[in-house]
């Protein structure tokens, strides 16, 4: 499939960051919700003068009530719109965006750029204290309250047998054509001073749920309610098990996405769009 930007156009990279407590998540729906997406292209289209919308490719969507501190995304831009905005536009998109949504970055992309195919991995953070009085207000709308204490080492110990390459189809929400089957390369918990448990949650992509759902399974292992070898005996089961909830979306929030050098981009583009499957010799959800 190929990704060439259109004659006349100029792809653009914007960094950004926004608090997703009153969005309904990134991408545009129908019935007018308020969305990430919708706020910045209609920005966009408002600080260029342009009687067209350009539309945003992003390296995660988000749900709604997910954050995001270094979301990455795309939009092609006619040429002679980039030539005479590029300077100013960055200031003009901060007075004209709302406040729960910053654009921190914006700069011609290079050759075979894709925010989404080109992407090696997303890091997400989930926040969770289970600190008896709950949580501080000032806090309460990007940390999770666990109202039962919780062992982080036991956590830690359940979450190294979940990494590897493996068909998450057990952690996710399936989606028609869509493969389960991701690479999850960090997958750690550490209890600051603060009383707040931070889970880094690192992975070369991200199916639906799956961040929620895993970190679901490990506050049960972590209250005592299931055994640290259960989260990779449902991962091996590869269906969906009624015990492992969803948490809430508050807590989670897209950190940093990486992605390979300039010159490695456009094969990094052309793989990730490339159908995964496991070696027909393991199990079809890996090895716990």
């Amino acid at each position: 499939m190929s990704d060439e930007v259109a004659p006349g156009f100029v792809r653009v990279r914007l960094d950004l960051s926004y608090d997703g407590s009153e969005f309904s998540g990134w991408a545009k729906q129908a019935g007018g919700r308020r969305t990430v997406q919708g706020e910045i292209e209609d920005a966009l289209r408002t600080v260029t003068r342009s009687g067209q919308t350009y539309e945003l490719t992003v390296a995660g969507r988000t749900d709604a009530g997910v954050h995001a501190r270094g979301q990455v995304a795309h939009v092609d831009l006619p040429r002679e719109v980039w030539a005479e905005h590029s300077q100013k536009l960055l200031k003009r998109l901060a007075g004209r965006l709302p406040r729960d949504v910053r654009v921190w970055a914006l700069r011609e992309a290079p050759s075979g750029f894709n925010a989404r195919f080109s992407a090696v991995w997303r890091r997400y953070a989930y926040r969770v204290t289970d600190n008896p009085g709950g949580v501080d207000p000032l806090l309460r709308n990007h940390v999770l309250w666990h109202d039962w204490p919780l062992d982080v080492d036991s956590m830690n110990e359940a979450a190294r047998r979940l990494l590897g390459e493996h068909d998450f189809a057990a952690y996710c929400k399936k989606r028609e054509g869509a493969t389960t089957i991701r690479t999850l390369q960090e997958l750690s918990l550490d209890k600051g001073a603060d009383g707040i448990i931070t889970a880094t949650v690192r992975a070369d992509a991200f199916c639906h749920n799956m961040v929620r759902s895993l970190i679901g399974a490990l506050l049960f292992v972590g209250d005592g309610h299931r055994p640290p070898d259960w989260p990779a005996k449902v991962l091996a089961a590869g269906v969906r098990d009624s015990a492992v909830h969803v948490v809430r979306p508050h807590g989670l929030t897209l950190e940093e996405v990486g992605y390979p050098a300039d010159e490695l981009l456009a094969a990094r583009n052309k793989e990730a769009r490339n159908k995964r499957s496991l070696p027909s010799a393991l199990p079809s959800a890996g090895c716990c």
